[in-house]
């Protein structure tokens, strides 16, 4: 029995390597050195650069096994999915600096609050939280799922490459409105956010070089392609829910 007990713990830690192993990560060149981006699920993601790690909304403590601890955590929204003290407790150390909304600080009180349109620097990166918000869907009659100045979407820079995290949102004016944007994880998914035609719309608006469909469960992405065709914009698909 212990001996069947044994062989099934190596099985799963060979299983969770082996997942943590497969994952994909590109990396793009900046005048600082190069940024590596992982994604690692739904809304979660990795990057690193100048030997510093930032984890964007940590969920699920088993999917950062064998994953580096943060020097920097981000989180753009209150909602479990996005915000989980579990997995924010497993890619701590000591010296892990969290930025979040003002609502956040009820999870994790120990944070740095960044609200809309404020700037915050960490090493080389440059962080400026956006408005991330729904217009127009929600649960009920004038009533929205993330209001406006709850969350935050992010423009990280690095090296003068500009890197954007939408967060939860629709396709908002504050969005619209960027420009110089080199790389973009758009959201899409109903109802929460957006469906991949409205994505598509804000994504042409501000033209970034590169963008992941991220946060898109069940959403048909060969919408979003076929919409996004001769632009010259980039569309990266990767799996974001194996």
């Amino acid at each position: 029995m212990l001996a069947m007990k044994l062989l099934a713990l190596v099985m799963l830690t060979m299983t969770v390597f082996c997942s943590q192993a497969q994952r994909p990560t590109d990396e793009f060149p900046t005048a600082a050195g190069p940024v590596r981006i992982t994604p690692i699920q739904h809304a979660s993601l990795m990057l690193e650069a100048g030997g510093q790690v930032i984890h964007v909304d940590p969920v699920g403590e088993q999917n950062y096994a064998n994953l580096p601890a943060a020097d920097l955590i981000l989180i753009t929204d209150v909602h479990g999915d996005h915000l989980d003290a579990k997995a924010i407790a497993r890619v701590r150390k000591s010296t892990t600096q969290i930025f979040a909304p003002e609502a956040a600080l009820k999870t994790i009180p120990e944070a740095t609050v960044i609200r809309n349109g404020e700037t915050r620097n960490f090493g080389k990166w440059t962080i400026e939280a956006l408005p991330a918000y729904n217009i127009q869907r929600g649960p009920a009659p004038g009533r929205v799922y993330h209001e406006k100045g709850r969350g935050n979407g992010y423009v990280l820079t690095f090296g003068g490459k500009r890197f954007y995290i939408s967060g939860d949102t629709e396709g908002v004016p504050e969005m619209k409105a960027l420009r110089n944007i080199d790389v973009a994880f758009v959201c899409m998914n109903l109802p929460y956010t957006m469906p991949p035609e409205e994505a598509a719309e804000a994504i042409r608006a501000f033209k970034p070089k590169v963008v992941y469909p991220y946060h898109y469960r069940n959403s048909d992405l060969s919408v979003l392609e076929k919409a996004l065709t001769g632009t010259g914009i980039e569309v990266r698909l990767r799996n974001w829910y194996r």
